[in-house]
């Protein structure tokens, strides 16, 4: 069975689907770009990404990619992730676990 692929822009994305994608290109986008022709015959640039059920081709220009990265406080100044984004995001998912449960 494959996988059903979708193409979507980067803010679009869950907010999880988000995360997953910084820590699997943890050096930036830029880099990562692939180009297709679109279903209207564009050509287009887009970052693709993968989870157990769905293809993402994550539509962005090479500057877009960089803006993005430049824009976002989990990387630092030289465009990398944060050591400590893989805990900010373990942390939150526990106090949303603990959100549900009474004292």
């Amino acid at each position: 069975m494959s996988k059903k692929r979708v193409a979507k822009d980067y803010d679009a994305l869950p907010e999880e689907i988000i995360q997953q994608v910084k820590l699997a290109y943890p050096d930036g986008f830029a880099g990562n770009l692939v180009s297709y022709t679109n279903k209207d015959g564009v050509k287009v640039s887009a970052l693709p990404f993968e989870t157990d059920d769905i293809y993402y081709l994550i539509r962005m220009t090479k500057l877009e990619a960089q803006q993005i990265i430049e824009d976002d406080d989990d990387y630092d100044d030289d465009g990398t992730l944060r050591e400590d984004f893989a805990d900010d995001i373990e942390a939150a998912d526990d106090e949303d676990e603990n959100d549900g449960e009474e004292d």
